[in-house]
């Protein structure tokens, strides 16, 4: 793997997926692998289980890890080429990117969207240059518009509980739902999108997602699941239950509904085949899921959340062991 910024960089999920269920049963099996080496942690915007589960993972395979936070540490980037730098930004990506490739020998990037302009966004400018200038593997920590470390933390959690018999599927193929939730304020659309091209990619579950009307994500990512605006009848029979909000795709970065109707009950969960229940985190309780849920034994968050270390652990030893 030369680097990982969406499901299209991953050769063998099934394959990622196990090299990180065996790094959650013994996290020091390739202690030496990335010894005498650096891995640098850039983040344009914050983050606490993201950085730590990839530190913890970084150290875990021998790697000095080193973070950045450049909006607060550091020269205020520019990413546009031929830009005329009379403004705010002090330092263009072209001059920045070189100089962290001949410090480490993997850079992982966190970047967020503006939820403006869709177009821009959707562009990914910000990682795309590190991974053209910087010279070394890019590791994605969340850009724009995806969050693979998350998605594949997902597809760990999914297997885990499948393969634990926690989650009994009848002889069938496991029901999986991506359901939207309501929220304070918008959100980016990357982890849903991201959630999506993963299921998708895995092809090993029949995969719906259920919003409200005009809340469609790009059908770039969404390609091959069941779309229904009834989350009642996308509910039904399902193994498990992702439950997050995003903004508007179409009329880009805006809130039309804020329907507390859409939040994950337990009179809701009952129309399932006893699903359990997932979120990226951080969640806004009684808003997007309830205390009864996230507290309950339907729960996997806190499993979910935990397996971000594997993931990454998973991730950064196949870059390090790439031919």
């Amino acid at each position: 793997m030369n680097k990982f910024v969406s499901v299209k960089d991953v050769q063998n999920i099934n394959a990622l997926v196990q090299s990180a269920l065996a790094f959650k049963k013994d996290p020091y099996k390739a202690a030496t692998l990335g010894a005498r080496k650096r891995i640098g942690m850039l983040f344009l915007n914050p983050s606490m289980r993201t950085r730590l589960s990839t530190q913890v993972a970084a150290q875990q395979l021998g790697m000095e890890a080193v973070v950045f936070n450049v909006g607060n540490e550091g020269w205020a980037l520019e990413f546009e080429e031929e830009a005329i730098m009379s403004g705010n930004t002090v330092e263009h990506v072209k001059d920045a990117a070189p100089i962290m490739g001949k410090y480490f020998d993997i850079l992982c990037i966190r970047t967020f969207p503006s939820l403006k302009n869709r177009d821009d966004d959707y562009s990914e400018l910000y990682i795309n240059q590190f991974i053209k200038y910087a010279g070394i593997p890019i590791v994605s920590l969340e850009s724009a518009t995806l969050h693979p470390l998350q998605s594949l933390t997902d597809i760990i959690t999914i297997t885990e509980a499948l393969e634990s018999q926690q989650v009994k599927s009848k002889s069938r193929r496991p029901k999986i739902v991506l359901t939207w939730a309501p929220h304070v304020k918008p959100l980016p659309q990357c982890v849903a999108n991201s959630f999506s091209q993963w299921v998708n990619a895995w092809d090993e579950a029949d995969f719906v997602i259920t919003h409200p009307e005009d809340y469609e994500l790009s059908p770039d990512f969404t390609k091959g699941a069941t779309i229904t605006h009834n989350q009642n009848e996308a509910l039904r029979d399902a193994d498990f239950v992702y439950v997050k909000n995003w903004s508007t795709f179409n009329d880009y970065g805006k809130i039309y509904v804020n329907d507390p109707e859409w939040m994950l009950t337990i009179k809701k969960l009952a129309l399932t085949n006893n699903a359990k229940v997932m979120h990226c985190l951080p969640v806004r309780r009684n808003v997007e899921l309830s205390d009864e849920i996230l507290d309950g034994p339907n729960s996997l968050v806190t499993t979910q959340a935990g397996n971000r270390v594997w993931a990454a652990q998973a991730v950064l030893s196949a870059i390090l062991g790439r031919k």
